[in-house]
This record gives structure tokens, C-alpha cells and sequence, in this order.
């Protein structure tokens, strides 16, 4: 069996990180492992999550970050460090899960029976699917992802969804080896180094991507994310551009793959 390990950044969650779920999804399927990053938490998510990892030893790690330095970077961290291990598919995930812990099953089972290379969750409202956003977010993700599909020059509805698990890769890694450029709009500049560490173009890598209508989604009330930060991700969106759209580009491309 294949084994899949699940990055699962956290800034201030005590009060949200459901154990009982995390937990279950670890009896469930003993060859899932969650590593937990607690990037610099002020409050008590250390303590709570230590006392979860009392409850697997085997299957729960944590990488401590002393100092915040925001989602981004907690994702790459945890990411190289997972890419040590002897896992088969890598991922991260919302502490908050706002995607439940059964859509990893899901996910994993489409990069078997796709071949794919990636399986990332998409909160598209359909009927038949429990897709609960606030409109603001909703038509505001929606602009973003219309602008991240354009800059990016490939048909994706959701960029921002935090739930994605990869096949575990040499690639992979040399994508998350460098820090990001941006934070709140990490993703979008993810997918963009994928083309650069291969030497292929986007078009032929993203054609083993796949984006998974998620069954369930939910607005967990107390996120991080506030109304300001969307303004971020516009002016984020303005440095990808910068970064992916003109000549500064060969200056990113040089950052990326010097060792």
C-alpha cells in the first residue's frame, strides 16, 4: 500500500483543530501520517497538538517553527520535510478542515487510477455537493481565480483551495525548495515553477493535474483570513506578474535553480 503523508499548517488553531477527525482518518488508513506545522503560534496549538501526537505516535509528527512566518512557508517546510521520508504521496491540507479528512482517500485513489501528479480540491457549487462560502469570498475568489487562470495560461477553477496531495517527486521537491516570492498567493506560484525545475511547458505537466469537485466545503467561522488580505493577493498578483510576465522572469528562473 502506498504511503501518504499530509502537511497541515498551524497558526493559532486551538480552538479549531478537530482531533477526534484527524484521528479517526488515522485509524481508518494506517499508511496516512499527518505532520503538523506550528508556524510560531502564539496561543496553545502546541500543547494541543503535542497532546494529539500523545494519542499516535506513529502517525502524527510536528515541525515547530519558533517565529511566525505565515501559511507559505509553514507549507514548505513541512513539504521538504515530508519529502525525506519514504512517502509515496505528499499533500497539505487545512488545519481548520474546511475539506474534510475523507477527501484524501478520494484524492490519493484519482493519482493511482489518473496516473496522475497532482489531485487539488476545487469548491465548485453544483447540485448535489455542500459547497457552504460566504458570496464576498466566493466572487472574490472567483476574480482571482479568472486572473491566476490567465497569467498561468491553463484552464484551472480553483487555485486557492487548500487541499491538494502530489505524487512524491524530485520535482516536487525542487519546486518547495526555494522560498516564495509571495504568501497569501502561494499556490498561483507554485504551479508556475513547475515548468522551470522540468523544462517542459505548463501545458504538458498540467495535463496530469487534476482538479476534484470537493463533495463538501465549509466557511469554518474564526479563519485567519481577512478582508485585507484579499487587497494582499491583489498586490501579490501584481509581483507574479512581474516575476512571470516580463523579462524578470530569466532573474526568478536563476533564483529558483541555483543551488
Amino acid at each position: 500500500m502506498k504511503k501518504t503523508q499530509i502537511v497541515v499548517p498551524c497558526y493559532n488553531e486551538s480552538k479549531r483543530i478537530k482531533a477526534e477527525a484527524f484521528l479517526g482518518a488515522l485509524e481508518k488508513d494506517p499508511n496516512l501520517s499527518f505532520l503538523f506545522v506550528n508556524d510560531g503560534s502564539t496561543d496553545d496549538t502546541f500543547n494541543v497538538l503535542q497532546s494529539l501526537k500523545e494519542k499516535n505516535t506513529h502517525q502524527i509528527e510536528i515541525l515547530n517553527l519558533e517565529k511566525n512566518s505565515g501559511k507559505a512557508e509553514a507549507v514548505r517546510r513541512g513539504m521538504l520535510k515530508s519529502l525525506e521520508g519514504s512517502f509515496d504521496n505528499i499533500g497539505y491540507w487545512d488545519a481548520d478542515l474546511a475539506t474534510p479528512v475523507s477527501a484524501i482517500e478520494v484524492f490519493c485513489s484519482l493519482l493511482d487510477s489518473r496516473d496522475a501528479e497532482i489531485v487539488m480540491g476545487s469548491r465548485v457549487r453544483l447540485l448535489g455537493r455542500n459547497i457552504q462560502r460566504k458570496a464576498a469570498r466566493h466572487y472574490l475568489g472567483r476574480l482571482f481565480a479568472t486572473c491566476a487562470s490567465l497569467l498561468l495560461n491553463i484552464n484551472i477553477y480553483d487555485t486557492q483551495c487548500g487541499a491538494k496531495i502530489f505524487r512524491a517527486s524530485d520535482s516536487l521537491k525542487k519546486v518547495f525548495q526555494k522560498p516564495f516570492k509571495v504568501k497569501w498567493t502561494f499556490d498561483v506560484e507554485m504551479f508556475a515553477r513547475f515548468p522551470m525545475v522540468t523544462g517542459k511547458t505548463l501545458a504538458e505537466i498540467s495535463s496530469r493535474w487534476i482538479e476534484c469537485p470537493l463533495d463538501e466545503w465549509f466557511d469554518v467561522q474564526g479563519s485567519n483570513i481577512k478582508p485585507k488580505h484579499f487587497i494582499k493577493g491583489g498586490g501579490e498578483f501584481l509581483t507574479l506578474c512581474l516575476y512571470l510576465r516580463t523579462p524578470a522572469r530569466k532573474i526568478y528562473e536563476k533564483y529558483l535553480l541555483d543551488s
